[in-house]
């Protein structure tokens, strides 16, 4: 019998100690209500309560940081609908869980409105240019208006990114036409530039060589001629017994001679020579007119 009731009153301890004591996680921390009002909060660690339901483990609540992801549709200045892909991070306030727990019932939802709200006030401001170029400045704005509102709640806003802006799908395509197109157009030009630059550089090349196939017949002619009146110079020098057309015209032949001969050592078989007998007479005559003149 003594057994039993020493049974009996440790099963007692236990249920008294068991619904007395109670242990809250790191980064959370639990209300505690006493006849359904608020008592008090506990933090992480071992803590004690009244048994047998007094005091009651109401909620307990993640200090952590939490993410919620939302899309929201509006239409932008130039009348062109897009989808906003909007991540927020928040997280309760430490110093104010009681408004987080007994304010708001949803909070992911009522930050979702602010969210939406801010958002359909402010890209109807903007072009579909503006909207990707000024997507972070947006996002802070939103930011800013929704940690205002949630923080009379217990909420801090900590992050607001918008991480996605897609047009409508006729939009979408549109765009890329126009890009592509435009991209199509430079490279035409360009291309029409590389032709350009090949043409006009041929062209330089082509006169440079005809300049200098110019200057190089020059030069031979005046060696030539320059030659032909060392020669002379030489043979009347030697006093022997000549004019000197009679000298220019044995100086001609020769080199009429050598002429033919290196014509024919290249292997070449056709010849023009002047059609009249005088030719040679012309050539001879101009020579000495050449030498006269220098």
């Amino acid at each position: 019998m003594i057994l039993i009731v020493l049974a009996i009153f440790l099963i007692v301890i236990l249920s008294v100690v068991a619904s007395t004591l109670y242990v809250v996680r790191q980064q959370t921390v639990v209300i505690i209500e006493r006849f359904g009002k608020y008592q008090t909060t506990s933090g992480s660690g071992m803590h004690v309560r009244l048994p047998f339901g007094i005091d009651k483990i109401a909620a307990r609540i993640q200090l952590r940081l939490l993410q919620s992801e939302i899309v929201v549709e509006t239409k932008t200045k130039d009348n062109v609908f897009v989808t906003l892909n909007v991540a927020t991070q928040y997280r309760v306030n430490e110093q104010n869980v009681t408004d987080a727990y007994y304010k708001l019932m949803r909070p992911e939802a009522q930050i979702k409105s602010y969210i939406e709200d801010a958002l359909r006030s402010s890209v109807p401001k903007l072009t579909l240019d503006e909207l990707f170029e000024k997507k972070d400045e947006i996002a802070l704005e939103v930011q800013h208006q929704v940690a205002e509102e949630m923080s009379t709640y217990g909420y801090l806003i900590v992050k607001t990114l918008i991480t996605k802006v897609e047009p409508d799908a006729e939009v979408k395509q549109s765009m890329n036409e126009i890009n592509a197109a435009q991209r199509k157009r430079v490279a035409a030009q360009e291309l029409a530039n590389a032709d350009k630059i090949k043409i006009v550089t041929a062209a330089e090349a082509e006169a440079e060589k005809d300049r200098l196939h110019g200057v190089g017949i020059a030069q031979q002619r005046k060696a030539i001629v320059d030659g032909l009146a060392e020669s002379i110079q030489e043979l009347k020098d030697a006093n022997v017994g000549m004019t000197e057309e009679q000298i220019m015209s044995i100086l001609l032949t020769n080199q009429y001679l050598d002429t033919l001969n290196t014509f024919a050592a290249k292997g070449n078989q056709t010849l023009f020579l002047p059609n009249h007998p005088e030719g040679i007479e012309d050539i001879r005559t101009q020579i000495l007119s050449s030498l006269k003149a220098k």
